[in-house]
């Protein structure tokens, strides 16, 4: 998919898994700069992960390891929600998806909130702040949800995966939701009621007048935070790769490819403390 039309957007993935992976990415970031640049007197990084994810996804080999490591480093500051339908785009998941995932996600050392009505805004709301009151584990939301919810004849059904419902289910669809209005209008008091603008524009105020008080306290790590958030690099980057660069070729070395990856970001590691990942 796209990236870079959607303000905010940082990243887009299209395989299942890929997004539940990210997730984890950005968990253990927000753990490490809290780690790295929070002081007593002043906590700069302090924000929970959400990710949704379907049946799809925590079918995909690679839900497994993210979410085992997820647990296994306690990331309290990640919430998932679990949007359990049924329905895969080829149909039913029963009898080919027999996973009793809330075990699962017990066995991985997460914190399993049992279904809830996923299409109920209260039940959703109260199991967040029972998600953000568990420090020591990541949470998972079993959200129990209809697939093309609204839909009189495609409800709950793969007719409703990724296709559209049709002229005529649409017209039967918004006669039984009662929506009366024009295609892609939006009545004023739906926008009223999600924009959180105002909302996030105090949080990032307060979040400015906080960073500038950190600034003034710890010069040298605020600067240091300044660059990584703009993505920039060291100010001897070159310098000091192409000196590494040189050494290397200076003294090759006959190993494996996975022992050449793993000197390569040992040796970026040194030089970039953002830096996160491994060699196998």
């Amino acid at each position: 998919p796209e990236i870079g039309y959607t303000p905010g957007v940082e990243t887009t993935t299209g395989p299942l898994g890929q997004g539940l992976a990210n997730a984890v990415g950005l968990a253990i970031a927000e753990r490490t700069l809290a780690a790295q640049f929070n002081q007593p007197d002043h906590e700069i990084v302090d924000h929970f992960t959400y990710v949704f994810m379907g049946d799809g996804c925590l079918m995909e080999g690679i839900s497994h390891e993210v979410c085992s490591l997820a647990g296994t480093l306690g990331l309290g500051k990640l919430i998932g929600f679990y949007d359990h339908n049924g329905i895969s785009i080829d149909g039913e998941t029963e009898g080919w998806f027999t996973d009793d995932t809330a075990k699962r996600f017990e066995a991985y050392h997460w914190h399993v909130i049992h279904e809830i009505d996923g299409h109920d805004p209260q039940a959703v709301k109260e199991a967040i702040l029972e998600a953000q009151s568990v420090k020591d584990k990541p949470s998972l939301i079993i959200c129990r949800t209809v697939i093309g919810f609204g839909s009189p004849n495609k409800a709950g059904k793969e007719e409703a995966h990724g296709a559209p419902l049709g002229e005529e289910e649409v017209a039967l669809a918004r006669q039984k939701l009662g929506w009366h209005h024009p295609p892609f209008e939006i009545p004023k008091e739906i926008y009223h009621a999600w924009n959180a603008r105002e909302k996030g524009e105090k949080a990032q105020q307060r979040w400015n007048e906080k960073f500038a008080a950190y600034k003034k306290a710890h010069p040298q790590l605020a600067e240091e935070f300044t660059r990584r958030m703009s993505g920039g690099l060291p100010n001897d980057w070159e310098k000091t790769t192409q000196k590494c660069i040189n050494e290397l070729q200076a003294n090759p070395a006959k190993i494996a490819t996975g022992k050449a990856s793993q000197n390569a970001l040992n040796a970026y590691g040194r030089m970039l403390p953002e830096l996160l990942g491994g060699s196998a």
